[in-house]
């Protein structure tokens, strides 16, 4: 015997109701599809974005309680945008930066130190200006990327600054507990970061990865925030790196 299901028992709770959830790097791309996520998932979203034309149109499609813009590596700004934040919120996500390509002999040491750094720097400042306003439980989620884990010509410095994030990862998520600390590691994403990388191969990139990964088409921004609001939501994970790049380290 079965019995018949109503539409109420079809509904559940949004993941993220009451919580709220600050994104460094929220007005394009991932960041952007995340926090569009985290709204319909019931939470107040806080954006920051170094355009403050484009920052201002994303903060008024999805109501996001406040927004700042500023360049997130400017030291300065960045601890005066959190010692404004009013307390408590629960999730930080940082998507700001970029990958260095080019040949490791032609970069200049201030280059070199940056490319291998930079992430660790702006992720460890974020941490420390964070800490004091965040909620036990909550998430600093970081994104890093998976193809510098193969040594290539043309890569560059990308594969040290890729080793480096998740020991990172893993070790300021025990300093920082009770607040956890994860790491997504994304392959090409659709996104206006990979159009501006690749220019007028765009179009060729896509046509590969449609035809090459397992999972038939391309990733998008919208992949990587189903998996950060799960990241968020899911208060057993913590010190982990997350892959996803539709399978791409594995037929690259």
């Amino acid at each position: 015997m079965t019995s018949a299901t109503t539409p109420a028992s079809l509904q559940r709770e949004p993941e993220l109701a009451g919580q709220t959830v600050v994104v460094i790097g929220g007005s394009a791309g991932i960041g952007l599809e995340t926090a569009r996520r985290a709204r319909a998932e019931g939470a107040d979203v806080v954006l920051t974005g170094r355009n403050p034309d484009r920052l201002e149109q994303a903060a008024l499609e999805l109501g996001a309680q406040r927004s700042a813009a500023f360049d997130a590596n400017d030291a300065v700004s960045l601890e005066r945008f959190f010692q404004d934040l009013p307390a408590p919120v629960d999730h930080v996500m940082v998507t700001a930066g970029g990958p260095h390509y080019g040949p490791l002999l032609e970069m200049d040491s201030a280059q070199v130190r940056e490319a291998i750094s930079g992430h660790v720097v702006l992720a460890l400042e974020v941490a420390r200006h964070a800490a004091g306003k965040m909620r036990p439980g909550g998430t600093l989620l970081l994104v890093g990327g998976t193809a510098g884990r193969r040594v290539g010509r043309g890569l560059g410095i990308v594969s040290a600054a890729t080793a480096a994030l998740p020991p990172f990862t893993a070790a300021l998520a025990l300093e920082l507990a009770p607040v956890r600390v994860n790491l997504i590691a994304a392959g090409f994403v659709d996104t206006p970061l990979s159009a501006s990388l690749l220019g007028d191969r765009l179009d060729e990139r896509r046509n590969e990865l449609r035809a090459t990964l397992p999972i038939g088409r391309v990733v998008g921004p919208a992949d990587v925030a189903a998996l950060a609001i799960h990241i968020m939501s899911n208060t057993a994970l913590t010190g982990a790196t997350y892959d996803i790049d539709g399978g791409q380290q594995f037929v690259s």
